[in-house]
């Protein structure tokens, strides 16, 4: 089976060969839902696909993160163990997504864990340098409980600003047969 990007970049060589636009080729079948072809020069990769790929990412950085969060605001932790025990819970929770899909489609777990490493590290890195960054440099957020609507606002813009900042970054991945164009290669279609 020819990796995604490699056939999207054969699909667009294709076009430009004959002359074609892309006018009405919003889906290319068998790929319906991967998103429209990207324009000449960015290795076939669209925003929605990028903005799919950081999505799936940010749900599991989100879940580690929240966790990781309220587990340190909870427990009275220190500023700097609460940021370490929230990225190491995004990666897991992030890592443990992208398992589960290519378990399903029938990888062993070694094989899992290879393309989850693949898939998600750059983007989680990113991710969490981010909206850790964002709730370090709130005034008074890492400081408020759980019950203050500045801890969880701070939280909730921290995740959407890593979000919006990291989809270029997954977009150039994508488009280069990185990242989580990894993962396509083993969805089951």
């Amino acid at each position: 089976m020819a990796h995604p990007a490699q056939h999207e970049r054969g699909h667009l060589h294709q076009h430009a060969e004959h002359g074609h636009g892309h006018a009405g080729h919003e889906t290319h079948a068998g790929h319906a839902g991967h998103g429209r072809h990207g324009g000449h020069g960015d290795g076939g990769a669209s925003w929605r696909t990028a903005a799919q790929a950081t999505l799936h990412c940010l749900t599991g950085c989100a879940i580690g993160e929240i966790l990781g969060m309220v587990i340190g605001t909870a427990f009275g932790l220190h500023n700097g163990a609460t940021v370490v025990l929230s990225v190491l819970l995004a990666f897991v929770f992030g890592y443990a997504l992208t398992m589960r899909g290519v378990l399903k489609a029938g990888l062993d777990v070694r094989a899992a864990v290879k393309v989850a490493l693949a898939a998600d590290t750059v983007s989680i890195l990113v991710m969490e340098l981010i909206d850790n960054t964002v709730m370090v440099t709130v005034p008074g957020a890492m400081d408020a409980g759980l019950g203050d609507a500045l801890f969880w606002v701070a939280l909730a813009g921290s995740l959407a600003l890593a979000f919006t900042l990291t989809v270029p970054v997954n977009k150039w991945m994508i488009g280069r047969g990185r990242g989580h164009a990894v993962v396509h290669a083993h969805h089951q279609h």
